[in-house]
Protein backbone atom coordinates (compact mmCIF):
# COMPACT_ATOMS: atom_id res chain seq x y z
CA UNK A 1 0.00 0.00 0.00
CA UNK A 2 1.42 3.39 -0.99
CA UNK A 3 2.05 5.93 1.74
CA UNK A 4 -0.28 8.92 1.82
CA UNK A 5 1.49 12.24 1.18
CA UNK A 6 1.95 14.76 3.99
CA UNK A 7 0.18 18.10 3.64
CA UNK A 8 2.23 21.12 4.69
CA UNK A 9 1.30 24.77 4.98
CA UNK A 10 4.11 26.96 3.64
CA UNK A 11 3.80 30.60 4.69
CA UNK A 12 5.42 33.51 2.87
CA UNK A 13 5.40 36.12 5.64
CA UNK A 14 5.98 39.77 4.69
CA UNK A 15 6.64 42.85 6.85
CA UNK A 16 7.94 46.40 6.47
CA UNK A 17 10.97 47.88 8.21
CA UNK A 18 10.18 51.52 8.94
CA UNK A 19 13.83 52.31 9.68
CA UNK A 20 15.26 51.07 6.38
CA UNK A 21 12.02 51.58 4.38
CA UNK A 22 12.39 48.07 2.95
CA UNK A 23 10.01 45.16 2.52
CA UNK A 24 11.12 42.14 4.55
CA UNK A 25 10.58 38.37 4.32
CA UNK A 26 10.74 35.87 7.17
CA UNK A 27 13.08 32.90 6.68
CA UNK A 28 14.01 30.17 9.16
CA UNK A 29 16.97 27.80 9.26
CA UNK A 30 15.71 24.24 9.36
CA UNK A 31 16.79 22.05 12.25
CA UNK A 32 15.85 18.67 10.81
CA UNK A 33 16.24 16.60 7.65
CA UNK A 34 15.57 16.88 4.86
CA UNK A 35 17.54 20.06 4.22
CA UNK A 36 18.82 20.54 7.77
CA UNK A 37 20.72 23.86 8.08
CA UNK A 38 19.10 25.23 4.93
CA UNK A 39 17.17 28.47 5.09
CA UNK A 40 13.52 28.09 4.18
CA UNK A 41 10.06 29.58 4.31
CA UNK A 42 8.23 28.73 7.57
CA UNK A 43 6.10 25.59 7.42
CA UNK A 44 3.68 23.64 9.56
CA UNK A 45 1.79 20.38 9.08
CA UNK A 46 -1.94 20.91 8.69
CA UNK A 47 -3.81 19.33 11.58
CA UNK A 48 -6.78 17.05 11.04
CA UNK A 49 -9.28 19.37 12.70
CA UNK A 50 -8.34 22.62 10.95
CA UNK A 51 -8.61 24.14 7.49
CA UNK A 52 -5.65 25.44 5.53
CA UNK A 53 -6.50 29.10 6.26
CA UNK A 54 -6.64 28.33 9.98
CA UNK A 55 -3.28 26.54 9.81
CA UNK A 56 -1.64 29.50 8.07
CA UNK A 57 -2.86 31.88 10.78
CA UNK A 58 -1.88 29.39 13.51
CA UNK A 59 1.66 29.29 12.14
CA UNK A 60 1.91 33.07 12.53
CA UNK A 61 0.42 32.91 16.03
CA UNK A 62 2.79 30.16 17.18
CA UNK A 63 5.95 31.35 15.44
CA UNK A 64 5.60 35.11 15.85
CA UNK A 65 3.01 35.66 18.56
CA UNK A 66 0.50 37.66 16.52
CA UNK A 67 -3.18 36.85 16.27
CA UNK A 68 -4.29 38.21 12.90
CA UNK A 69 -7.65 38.74 11.24
CA UNK A 70 -8.22 36.42 8.31
CA UNK A 71 -7.78 39.11 5.65
CA UNK A 72 -4.09 39.35 6.55
CA UNK A 73 -3.47 36.06 4.76
CA UNK A 74 -4.33 34.81 1.27
CA UNK A 75 -3.83 31.51 -0.47
CA UNK A 76 -1.08 31.57 -3.05
CA UNK A 77 -1.07 28.16 -4.77
CA UNK A 78 -0.81 24.43 -4.21
CA UNK A 79 2.51 22.74 -4.97
CA UNK A 80 2.28 19.02 -5.68
CA UNK A 81 5.16 18.09 -7.96
CA UNK A 82 6.54 14.66 -6.91
CA UNK A 83 10.10 16.00 -7.28
CA UNK A 84 9.65 18.79 -4.74
CA UNK A 85 10.73 16.59 -1.79
CA UNK A 86 13.50 13.98 -1.83
CA UNK A 87 11.91 11.53 0.64
CA UNK A 88 8.24 11.13 1.58
CA UNK A 89 6.00 12.98 -0.84
CA UNK A 90 4.79 16.26 0.63
CA UNK A 91 2.15 18.55 -0.80
CA UNK A 92 2.37 22.23 0.05
CA UNK A 93 -0.54 24.63 0.38
CA UNK A 94 1.22 27.98 0.18
CA UNK A 95 -0.13 31.13 1.78
CA UNK A 96 1.07 34.71 1.97
CA UNK A 97 0.70 36.64 5.21
CA UNK A 98 1.05 40.42 5.51
CA UNK A 99 2.11 41.53 9.00
CA UNK A 100 1.06 45.05 10.08
CA UNK A 101 4.19 45.25 12.22
CA UNK A 102 7.69 43.81 12.21
CA UNK A 103 8.24 41.97 15.51
CA UNK A 104 11.49 40.58 16.83
CA UNK A 105 11.96 36.91 16.00
CA UNK A 106 12.82 33.84 18.06
CA UNK A 107 13.49 30.48 16.42
CA UNK A 108 10.76 28.02 17.37
CA UNK A 109 10.31 24.27 17.09
CA UNK A 110 11.96 22.84 13.99
CA UNK A 111 14.27 25.81 13.44
CA UNK A 112 17.68 26.86 14.73
CA UNK A 113 17.38 30.48 13.59
CA UNK A 114 14.79 32.93 12.29
CA UNK A 115 15.55 36.24 10.61
CA UNK A 116 14.04 39.03 8.54
CA UNK A 117 15.56 39.28 5.07
CA UNK A 118 15.23 42.64 3.34
CA UNK A 119 14.00 42.76 -0.23
CA UNK A 120 15.78 44.84 -2.80
CA UNK A 121 14.93 44.72 -6.47
CA UNK A 122 16.66 45.54 -9.71
CA UNK A 123 15.24 45.57 -13.22
CA UNK A 124 15.86 41.85 -13.61
CA UNK A 125 15.95 40.32 -10.13
CA UNK A 126 14.59 40.25 -6.59
CA UNK A 127 17.15 39.76 -3.82
CA UNK A 128 16.56 38.89 -0.14
CA UNK A 129 19.45 39.78 2.15
CA UNK A 130 20.47 39.51 5.80
CA UNK A 131 24.14 40.33 6.40
CA UNK A 132 26.23 38.02 4.24
CA UNK A 133 23.29 35.77 3.43
CA UNK A 134 21.53 36.40 0.12
CA UNK A 135 18.81 34.40 -1.62
CA UNK A 136 16.95 35.02 -4.84
CA UNK A 137 13.79 33.51 -6.30
CA UNK A 138 14.51 31.21 -9.22
CA UNK A 139 14.84 32.83 -12.64
CA UNK A 140 13.35 29.72 -14.25
CA UNK A 141 9.99 30.41 -15.90
CA UNK A 142 9.00 26.84 -16.74
CA UNK A 143 7.63 24.78 -13.86
CA UNK A 144 8.56 21.55 -15.65
CA UNK A 145 12.15 22.67 -16.23
CA UNK A 146 12.46 23.95 -12.67
CA UNK A 147 11.55 20.62 -11.07
CA UNK A 148 13.73 18.68 -13.50
CA UNK A 149 16.70 20.78 -12.39
CA UNK A 150 15.68 20.66 -8.71
CA UNK A 151 15.92 16.85 -8.69
CA UNK A 152 19.57 17.13 -9.77
CA UNK A 153 20.52 20.13 -7.66
CA UNK A 154 23.58 19.73 -5.46
CA UNK A 155 24.48 22.81 -3.49
CA UNK A 156 25.46 23.96 -0.02
CA UNK A 157 22.84 25.53 2.27
CA UNK A 158 24.14 29.06 1.74
CA UNK A 159 23.43 28.90 -2.00
CA UNK A 160 19.78 27.86 -2.18
CA UNK A 161 16.65 27.80 -0.08
CA UNK A 162 15.37 24.38 1.01
CA UNK A 163 13.08 22.25 -1.11
CA UNK A 164 11.35 24.21 -3.89
CA UNK A 165 11.05 27.39 -1.86
CA UNK A 166 12.87 29.52 -4.43
CA UNK A 167 10.12 28.54 -6.91
CA UNK A 168 7.36 29.28 -4.38
CA UNK A 169 8.99 32.65 -3.70
CA UNK A 170 9.02 33.43 -7.42
CA UNK A 171 5.31 32.67 -7.64
CA UNK A 172 4.68 34.87 -4.59
CA UNK A 173 6.56 37.86 -6.02
CA UNK A 174 4.79 37.45 -9.36
CA UNK A 175 1.39 37.29 -7.63
CA UNK A 176 2.00 40.48 -5.65
CA UNK A 177 3.23 42.37 -8.71
CA UNK A 178 0.27 41.22 -10.83
CA UNK A 179 -2.30 42.30 -8.20
CA UNK A 180 -0.90 45.74 -7.38
CA UNK A 181 -3.45 47.66 -9.43
CA UNK A 182 -6.61 45.92 -8.24
CA UNK A 183 -5.96 44.17 -4.88
CA UNK A 184 -2.68 45.36 -3.35
CA UNK A 185 -2.88 43.34 -0.13
CA UNK A 186 0.88 43.78 0.25
CA UNK A 187 0.09 47.31 1.54
CA UNK A 188 -1.20 45.65 4.72
CA UNK A 189 2.43 45.45 5.84
CA UNK A 190 2.28 49.24 6.28
CA UNK A 191 -0.39 48.92 8.97
CA UNK A 192 -4.02 50.14 8.91
CA UNK A 193 -3.03 53.45 7.26
CA UNK A 194 -0.12 54.64 5.15
CA UNK A 195 1.18 57.63 3.22
CA UNK A 196 1.23 57.76 -0.55
CA UNK A 197 5.02 57.72 -0.46
CA UNK A 198 5.04 54.50 1.56
CA UNK A 199 2.60 52.90 -0.87
CA UNK A 200 4.71 54.04 -3.81
CA UNK A 201 7.79 52.47 -2.16
CA UNK A 202 6.03 49.10 -2.08
CA UNK A 203 4.80 49.41 -5.66
CA UNK A 204 8.24 50.45 -6.92
CA UNK A 205 9.88 47.49 -5.19
CA UNK A 206 7.63 44.90 -6.81
CA UNK A 207 7.45 46.67 -10.15
CA UNK A 208 11.26 46.73 -10.09
CA UNK A 209 11.50 50.43 -10.83
CA UNK A 210 12.73 53.50 -8.95
CA UNK A 211 10.48 55.38 -6.52
CA UNK A 212 10.88 58.59 -8.51
CA UNK A 213 9.51 56.82 -11.58
CA UNK A 214 6.06 56.77 -9.93
CA UNK A 215 4.44 60.20 -10.06
CA UNK A 216 2.60 60.97 -6.82
CA UNK A 217 -0.46 62.65 -8.40
CA UNK A 218 -0.89 60.02 -11.09
CA UNK A 219 -0.49 57.26 -8.52
CA UNK A 220 -3.27 58.72 -6.35
CA UNK A 221 -5.56 59.17 -9.36
CA UNK A 222 -4.92 55.73 -10.86
CA UNK A 223 -5.48 53.89 -7.56
CA UNK A 224 -8.44 55.76 -6.12
CA UNK A 225 -10.51 52.59 -6.59
CA UNK A 226 -8.38 50.75 -4.00
CA UNK A 227 -7.16 53.49 -1.61
CA UNK A 228 -8.89 56.40 0.10
CA UNK A 229 -7.68 59.27 2.26
CA UNK A 230 -8.68 59.02 5.93
CA UNK A 231 -6.78 61.86 7.59
CA UNK A 232 -3.30 63.17 8.23
CA UNK A 233 -0.21 61.68 9.82
CA UNK A 234 0.42 62.19 13.54
CA UNK A 235 4.16 62.34 12.89
CA UNK A 236 6.00 64.97 14.91
CA UNK A 237 8.43 65.75 12.10
CA UNK A 238 8.59 69.45 11.16
CA UNK A 239 6.52 70.58 8.22
CA UNK A 240 3.06 69.88 6.96
CA UNK A 241 1.62 66.50 8.11
CA UNK A 242 1.33 63.93 5.34
CA UNK A 243 -2.06 62.66 4.27
CA UNK A 244 -2.73 59.04 5.18
CA UNK A 245 -4.74 56.46 3.26
CA UNK A 246 -6.22 53.02 3.71
CA UNK A 247 -7.36 50.19 1.46
CA UNK A 248 -10.97 50.84 0.46
CA UNK A 249 -12.02 47.19 0.31
CA UNK A 250 -11.04 46.35 3.90
CA UNK A 251 -12.41 47.70 7.18
CA UNK A 252 -9.19 47.37 9.15
CA UNK A 253 -10.46 49.22 12.20
CA UNK A 254 -12.94 46.43 12.84
CA UNK A 255 -10.24 43.78 13.01
CA UNK A 256 -7.47 44.75 15.45
CA UNK A 257 -4.23 42.81 15.70
CA UNK A 258 -3.80 41.11 19.05
CA UNK A 259 -0.73 39.77 20.80
CA UNK A 260 -0.63 36.03 21.41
Amino acid sequence: MSQQPTINITNIIWSFDRDTKLVNLLLVRRADAPFADYWALPETIMRSQEGADQAALRLVREKIGLKLASFHTEQLATFTNPKRTPEQRTLSLAYMTFLPEMPALTAGYGATDARWFSLQSTKNQFCFTNGKLTFTPTSETSQFNYYQKLAKRKAKPKHYLALDHDWILKIACDRIRNKLDYQPNILLILGPTFTLKEARMIFATFQQIKLEDIDNSNFKKNHRHVIEMVGTSSSKHPGRPAKVFRLTYLKLSEHPVDAK
